[in-house]
């Protein structure tokens, strides 16, 4: 049976529907108002980086470096470049080049209060809702390929050992050499994949790749040492062919990947130092310790692993280490449990010499989201605050300021990303719609008075068990059968139809 599937439109279309519809829901807009537009028309044709050439001595021309891009294959918004060298005994300088959005969008202009109400982009099976105009996110404010730009651009020299020995922050004027891919870059790093062109077309590039490989691995190593932990969640990304919804492929971990994550928390964790060394504001990324600690004790139990009364981040990752170990399948259900346990992140600000909370997960004490400014808005507010700084002006914005930021952007990240799984089990719904009545070997994740939920096999979707459910544990591999869809609400219904869990 299905329920809510409009079967005269395309797939794409009904998801948007459902996209628009739930955003408005949560109180975020999925359209810019008339004025965004008439300001977009008064930019002019040139970057700022292209029309101001020159005309600023207090911005660096690092544009003869060998910069690249690593992102998404689809992604268009390239929001950071990297770049290292090596130097003596061992060290390396890691540069972090993150995209100049401020020297376009302005605080108080019509594309800021737009920015400032949805706070992020929201990313949607049937489409991304930009927080800023593509003209801006893609083009003038993204460091493109073959493109002088403006950039902030965060430096550490970190020690072979992935101890940092010194760090700056400036402005600069920076070349994207090459638009690499995770996946192209991973399959080279690891084997057996090709070099990508790209990287073979610039002088010094492949060198510089696998020296940022190198130390990204040292860095992720040093933060372990200290308990950052190791998830592994899976995230289903539609396919489409045309506007039809033909699959949902599973998006795993990779070296490239890693890499970008280890460079942008380490430029992140400078960028929160070197404003609290200015003695300006801030506003922090955080994660406090869980409070919810007796129920990983007890999950750990669960799976015969002992965690000690007391939150301990490396006692926790030694618990993921050995359910990952004990049962691979399983791993990234307990990941998500843990992390639903473990509470969100939130954005808090922060008064110079007043100690934040922590980022619990991450195992670092200064965190300030930096390094994304076409997509989120602290992001964007933090390299205003780095911008006067460097600048040695006054903090724009005061601390109560901040405070209200910091509380709306928490507000506004929590209901985008309820839009995404809405949207999310939408398109999952929709995918099976036309196998009603097939039989799939599932996991069951989650058994409690709110219902029994399972996680199929051979698509990554979730559904709840609403015949059968009699004696489900979480954890049980057992064999269901897709009953009925309700694509508007996301729902998958599913009945068991095996004796016992296997």
């Amino acid at each position: 049976m299905q329920r809510g599937f409009e079967g005269q439109h395309s797939h794409r279309a009904i998801l948007r529907h459902i996209a628009e519809r739930v955003m408005l829901e949560r109180g975020l807009e999925p359209t810019f108002a008339p004025a965004v537009a008439q300001e977009l028309a008064g930019l002019g044709s040139l970057p700022p980086a292209v029309d101001r050439a020159g005309q600023d001595a207090a911005v660096r021309d690092l544009t003869a470096l060998p910069w690249c891009s690593i992102d998404n294959d689809d992604s268009r918004d390239l929001d950071q470049l990297t770049v290292s060298d090596a130097g003596t005994g061992g060290d390396v300088t890691i540069r972090v080049a993150v995209a100049d959005v401020d020297a376009l969008v302005k605080d108080g202009s019509a594309i800021d209060a737009h920015a400032r109400h949805n706070t992020t982009s929201v990313y949607t099976a049937a489409e991304i809702f930009p927080m800023l105009p593509e003209r801006l996110s893609t083009d003038l404010t993204s460091l493109n390929p073959g493109q002088d730009r403006l950039a902030i651009v965060v430096e550490m020299v970190v020690a072979g050992d992935g101890t940092l020995r010194s760090s700056d922050v400036y402005r600069a004027r920076v070349h994207n050499q090459a638009q690499l891919t995770y996946n192209g870059v991973a399959a080279w790093l690891t084997g057996p994949g090709p070099t990508p062109a790209a990287i073979g077309a610039v002088p010094g590039l492949e060198e510089t790749l696998r020296a940022q490989d190198r130390i990204a691995q040292v860095l992720r190593q040093q933060r372990q040492l200290h308990g950052a932990l190791r998830f592994e969640t899976t995230r289903a990304k539609p396919v489409f062919e045309g506007d039809t919804l033909h699959e949902l492929e599973e998006e795993r971990p990779n070296r490239a990947k890693n890499l970008i994550e280890d460079f942008m928390i380490a430029a992140n964790g400078t960028t929160a130092r070197f404003l609290e060394a200015k003695r300006f504001p801030s506003i922090r990324r955080v994660v406090r310790t869980p409070k919810r600690w007796d129920r990983i004790v007890t999950l750990a139990k669960e799976h015969g692993f002992t965690l000690p009364e007391t939150a301990d981040p490396v006692a926790l990752d030694a618990f993921l280490d050995h359910a990952r170990a004990a049962d691979p399948l399983r791993f990234a259900d307990v990941s998500l449990a843990v992390i639903k346990l473990l509470g969100a992140g939130e954005y808090v600000a922060e008064q110079p010499g007043v100690e934040a909370p922590g980022h619990f997960g991450l195992a670092v004490k200064d965190y300030a989201h930096s390094t994304a400014p076409n997509r989120r808005y602290p992001d964007l507010i933090t390299q205003r605050l780095l911008k006067a700084a460097i600048g040695g002006q006054a903090p724009p914005y005061a601390y109560d300021a901040l405070q209200a930021l910091a509380s709306r952007c928490t507000q506004q990240e929590d209901a985008a990303n309820k839009v995404e799984r809405q949207v999310g089990k939408s398109a999952a719904a929709l995918l099976l719609a036309s196998r009603i009545g097939e039989t799939f070997d599932a996991l069951v994740t989650g058994a409690s008075a709110k219902g029994t939920f399972a996680r199929l096999l051979t698509v990554p979707a979730e559904g709840r068990v609403v015949r059968g459910f009699e004696g489900a544990e979480v954890g049980d591999r057992i064999r269901v059968q897709l009953s009925a869809v309700d694509v508007e609400r996301g729902f998958i219904d599913l009945k068991r139809v095996d004796a016992r869990p296997r």
